[in-house]
């Protein structure tokens, strides 16, 4: 059964609708990265999936025991964000707060997990420290930490890599895709899709209302993939277009 069935969802874009008709699903363990230009409704969509944002036509259904409260969420990151002034660990362990009903006490395996995720990152010894005195490879690492304590099944990433140097960017890639061979789903907006693509089991690709959906395989020999991404080589089917 699919974690996420989008039928004939309609997105819009300040004001305008920028896509109708978009049908598609991600089932458990998948690895989907959503590509397109900006302004084609792929931020637009995770927020519309987190219900941050309501979709202007269509549905969007939820399976295999995964409720919206219950995803892992990475933002793209604004000024503000980055400058935040809490610790490492008061951030991690507030991604346990979406799945409280009423109070919003820790308890002893809310901490215990927020401690898993952050040694499961490499980000420890990073416990005490400031935030905004962190690198930004160290933020994004406390911020897929915080994400890991709301979820165990589905991780949504808007740009996570956007401002990190290559060998960061690397790290992160190999990161979120260890993650994602624990049998976390992983929906993943990026500018970077010819280095994402390595990774990637599927592609959702959003441009000018049209849309393409299927296997990275699939993608890459399609008009559309070849079009974007040129000649590349792909990990997941081990050739080139």
């Amino acid at each position: 059964m699919a974690i996420i069935s989008c039928n004939k969802i309609s997105l819009s874009y300040e004001n305008k609708i920028v896509m109708t008709d978009l049908s598609f699903k991600i089932n458990k363990g998948d690895y989907c990265c959503v590509a397109g230009e900006n302004g084609s409704g792929k931020s637009t969509l995770i927020k519309a999936i987190l219900s941050l944002k309501a979709i202007s036509g269509g549905e969007i259904i939820f399976g295999d025991g995964v409720a919206r409260k219950e995803i892992g969420y990475l933002p793209q990151q604004t000024v503000v964000q980055k400058d935040f002034p809490a610790t490492v660990w008061e951030i991690v362990l507030s991604g346990c707060l979406n799945k409280k009903s009423i109070l919003p006490f820790y308890t002893k395996a809310d901490k215990n997990r927020a401690t898993a995720n952050m040694k499961k990152l490499g980000i420890l010894h990073l416990k005490k420290e400031c935030y905004r005195e962190l690198s930004g490879g160290q933020q994004q690492r406390v911020l897929l930490a915080r994400a890991l304590c709301a979820t165990e099944k589905l991780l949504l990433l808007d740009e996570p890599m956007a401002g990190l140097d290559p060998l960061v960017t690397q790290e992160m890639y190999e990161m979120i895709l260890d993650l994602n061979k624990t049998g976390i789903t992983v929906i993943m907006v990026t500018h970077d899709l010819p280095s994402a693509i390595k990774y990637a089991t599927h592609i959702l690709h959003l441009q000018e209302g049209k849309y393409f959906f299927g296997e990275t395989r699939q993608y890459i020999h399609s008009d559309v993939g070849k079009k974007f991404l040129g000649e590349i080589k792909c990990e997941q089917c081990g050739g080139e277009i």
